[in-house]
C-alpha cells in the first residue's frame, strides 16, 4: 500500500483535520504530564529538604550541649568529627561574630536569618547557600545559650545527593514527556482517522457527484453524528434523484405533448402562407384554418401554463394567517360558473380553516370543477360539499372506468374517453401536486347515482390560529 507522505505531512502540520485531532491529544498530554512533572519535582524537592533540614536538626540537638559545654573548643569538634558527620559546623553571636573549628575546610558565611535567631533565641532558620568552595549547601541555624551570650549554632550539609536525585528526575520526566508525547500523537492519529474517515468518505462522494454528476449515496449508517450526516447527505440524494427522474419524466412528456399543436400550427401556418402567394384557398377554408390556429395557440398557451404549474417545487408558502377553504371554493365556483353554461350548481359549504397558500388551493379546485364541467351533460347539476373538512366535487357525467382510477393522477395520461376532448391531460396532476404540498390528499371514484366523485382532505389549522 503506497503512502500518503502529502496526508501525513499535512497532518503532522495540522493543516488537516486529522493533524489538529493528532496535536490536540499531544497538546493535552504534554500539558497533563508538565503538571504532573512539575508536582512531583516540587514536592520531592521540599519532602528532600525537608528530610534534610530535620537531620541537620537533629545533629544540632546531639551537639549543642557538647558546644556549651566546651565553647572555645567548640565541644571537641574537629574537622574529623565533623566529616564523619556529613556536616559543617559555625557558631555566630548575636552581633555577627562566628566562631569556627579550627582548620575548617570550607567556611560557610552566616546571614541576617542566623544573627536573628542567635537574637531572638526562638525556633529555627532554614536556607541553601553557596560554601566557600561553590558547593550549594543546605544550612541550618537553632539557638544556643553559653556563659550568659546567644548565638546561633550553625550547621550546614552538602545539597549534591539531593541535587543529583532531582537532576535524575528532570531527565526522567524529560524522557517520559518525549515518550508520552509521541504515543499520544500516534494514538490521536489512530482514533482521530476512526473519526475523520467517514468525513473523508462523504467528501469523496460529493466530489463524485460533481465529477461525474452521479447521485451516489455513501450508505453510512453508523450511529454516530457523522453516520446522521451520511444519511442526511444520502437523503438528499435520494431526493435529488427522485426530482431529476421526475424532471426527466416531465420533458419528456412535454417534448411529446408539445410536438402535436406545433406540428398541427406549422402546417396549418404553412398553408396560409402558401395561400398568401397562390390564392388557392377560398375564404372559407382560409377562415377555417385560421381559427384551427387561433385554437391550437389556446391549446399551448394552456399546456404552456400547466407545464409551468407542474415545474414548480412540491412546496407552498404558508400564509401567516389560517385560510377558510368554504371562501376559496366559493371564489373558484363562481369563477367556473361563468363557463359553465347550462350547467347547475349545487354547492353547500361549511367554514374550514386550513395553513397553505390560497392561489395554489384555488387553482386546484377550479381544476377539479372544470373537469366536472367538462364531463357533465348539458341540464346536469354539479355537486360541490364542504363538511367536516372534507371537500367532494361531484357530476352526472359517465363517470372514470375501473382501468382509468388508478391513473387519473398522472400526468398526460387520457383515457380512451378523453382522448378526443380538449384538454391538457395536466389538470388533475396539478390537483394531486397541490394538495399533496398542502399535506392532504385527493382521491377518484364514482357516485352511486352515476358520474365521477373526487374528494379532497386537507390537514386543519390549529385550533387557535382558526379562531382569530
Amino acid at each position: 500500500m503506497a503512502i500518503d507522505t502529502a496526508r501525513i505531512s499535512a497532518a503532522v502540520l495540522g493543516r488537516t483535520l486529522l493533524g489538529r485531532f493528532s496535536r490536540l491529544s499531544a497538546a493535552i498530554v504534554a500539558t497533563a504530564l508538565l503538571v504532573l512533572s512539575a508536582s512531583a519535582y516540587y514536592a520531592t524537592r521540599w519532602s528532600l529538604e525537608k528530610q534534610l533540614d530535620d537531620e541537620l536538626v537533629e545533629v544540632a540537638s546531639q551537639v549543642t550541649e557538647s558546644v556549651v559545654n566546651d565553647l572555645v573548643g567548640m565541644g571537641g569538634l574537629n574537622n574529623t568529627a565533623l566529616a564523619a558527620m556529613n556536616v559543617l559546623l559555625v557558631l555566630v553571636d548575636a552581633d555577627g561574630h562566628t566562631m569556627r573549628v579550627p582548620d575548617d575546610r570550607v567556611s560557610m558565611v552566616p546571614g541576617d536569618e542566623e544573627i536573628a535567631i542567635a537574637r531572638t533565641q526562638i525556633g529555627y532558620s532554614t536556607r541553601s547557600v553557596v560554601g566557600t568552595d561553590g558547593q550549594s549547601y543546605r544550612m541550618v541555624a537553632v539557638p544556643l545559650q553559653a556563659e550568659g551570650a546567644r548565638y546561633a549554632l550553625v550547621l550546614a550539609r552538602s545539597l549534591q545527593p539531593t541535587q543529583t536525585t532531582l537532576a535524575t528526575m528532570r531527565t526522567l520526566f524529560w524522557w517520559l514527556g518525549v515518550v508520552f508525547v509521541a504515543v499520544a500523537v500516534v494514538a490521536g492519529l489512530n482514533s482521530g482517522r476512526k473519526v475523520v474517515e467517514p468525513l473523508h468518505d462523504l467528501a469523496a462522494a460529493v466530489a463524485h457527484v460533481t465529477e461525474t454528476d452521479e447521485l451516489t449515496p455513501t450508505g453510512n449508517d453508523d450511529d454516530t453524528e457523522v453516520g446522521e450526516l451520511s444519511r442526511n447527505f444520502d437523503a438528499m440524494m435520494s431526493s435529488l434523484t427522485a426530482s431529476r427522474e421526475r424532471q426527466k419524466r416531465l420533458i419528456a412528456d412535454a417534448g411529446h405533448e408539445l410536438r402535436t399543436p406545433l406540428t398541427s400550427m406549422r402546417t396549418n401556418v404553412e398553408l396560409l402562407v402558401a395561400n398568401e402567394q397562390s390564392g388557392m384557398l377560398p375564404e372559407d377554408a382560409r377562415a377555417e384554418i385560421l381559427g384551427d390556429v387561433a385554437e391550437q395557440l389556446a391549446e399551448f398557451s394552456a399546456l404552456v401554463s400547466d407545464l409551468v404549474q407542474l415545474a414548480r417545487e412540491d412546496k407552498v408558502t404558508l400564509s401567516g394567517e389560517p385560510v377558510d377553504l368554504a371562501e376559496v371554493v366559493s371564489v373558484a365556483v363562481e369563477r367556473v360558473r361563468r363557463r359553465g353554461h347550462g350547467l347547475a350548481f349545487d354547492v353547500v359549504l361549511e367554514p374550514y380553516y386550513v395553513v397553505g397558500e390560497a392561489s395554489t388551493l384555488e387553482r386546484a379546485i377550479i381544476n377539479l370543477l372544470d373537469n366536472a364541467v367538462k364531463w357533465s351533460p348539458s341540464d346536469a347539476t354539479v355537486h360541490i360539499s364542504l363538511r367536516d373538512g372534507v371537500l367532494t366535487v361531484a357530476d352526472e357525467g359517465p363517470g372514470i372506468a375501473d382501468v382509468d382510477l388508478p391513473h387519473v393522477f398522472e400526468r398526460f395520461y387520457r383515457s380512451d374517453k378523453a382522448r378526443n376532448t380538449p384538454g391538457t391531460g395536466l389538470g388533475l396532476s396539478i390537483v394531486d401536486q397541490a394538495v399533496t404540498a398542502h399535506g392532504g390528499v385527493v382521491t377518484a371514484g364514482n357516485r352511486p347515482e352515476g358520474g365521477a366523485l373526487f374528494t379532497m382532505k386537507l390537514p386543519p389549522a390549529v385550533a387557535s390560529a382558526a379562531s382569530r
